[in-house]
């Protein structure tokens, strides 16, 4: 956590710290980012890092806690949009599309989820990944007690296997079409635009077809308004 101090500093120091932090975390991870690196970038001495955070992994913590923040804020303005009302399975493939679509666009983010996957320091990725699980757990949890309780769900669903599941779906959908051999079952990393959709349809066919009311419903085909073409089944 942040010290006492880092809360006193002023709105554009911290945004200097936080912002050169972010981009040597991004790109090299906790086991290779530079505090001297980030100390110089955000024009502070390096000495001053260590009164703001008790360590290079608390830093880390804080920034990883800023970018899931960030797409979490982004992603709960989508599900409004969106409506979570519906039916849970339709629901879920859009909100899937709209995931894929964020981090297509967005490659610092990109590069931190990636980061925090992909840390080889197992303290420093307990550390993120403790981070980055609480934000998807705040989110999916309300949606998927609210899909069982409107009935979507079967009665017997084990829910806490489906928030597992999608514990691990997400950051797959996020990085694999830009990792090259992290996917080499159903090619995220091929270079098609429909691909990513395609994927998320047959993913999301059989969560419905393992945890649905109505195992036997597929969800939504893609269509004009995911590929700007004809639908595809």
């Amino acid at each position: 956590m942040p010290t006492v101090t880092w809360s006193r500093l002023g709105g554009d120091r911290r945004a200097a710290v936080v912002a050169a932090a972010e981009a040597e975390f991004a790109a090299h991870g906790f086991s290779g980012g530079s505090l001297n690196v980030i100390a110089r970038r955000a024009g502070v001495a390096k000495g001053s890092l260590f009164q703001y955070f008790a360590d290079k992994r608390d830093l880390y913590a804080h920034i990883t806690d800023v970018g899931s923040q960030r797409v979490r804020s982004y992603m709960e303005d989508q599900i409004r949009v969106l409506d979570p009302a519906r039916p849970f399975f339709e629901f879920l493939t859009d909100l899937l599309d709209v995931w894929v679509a964020y981090f297509a666009e967005h490659p610092r983010d990109r590069a931190l989820h990636a980061a925090a996957s992909f840390e080889v320091d197992t303290d420093a990725r307990v550390s993120v990944r403790a981070v980055v699980h609480r934000h998807y757990l705040e989110v999916l949890r309300p949606l998927v007690r609210d899909a069982r309780e409107r009935g979507d769900l079967r009665r017997d669903a084990d829910t806490d296997v489906l928030l597992s599941l999608l514990l691990m779906l997400l950051p797959h959908l996020a990085l694999a079409p830009y990792v090259r051999g992290m996917d080499p079952v159903l090619g995220l990393d091929e270079l098609s635009a429909d691909q990513p959709a395609l994927v998320v349809r047959r993913y999301v066919a059989v969560l419905a077809s393992a945890f649905g009311a109505f195992p036997g419903a597929a969800p939504q085909t893609l269509t004009t308004a995911t590929t700007g073409g004809e639908a595809l089944t």
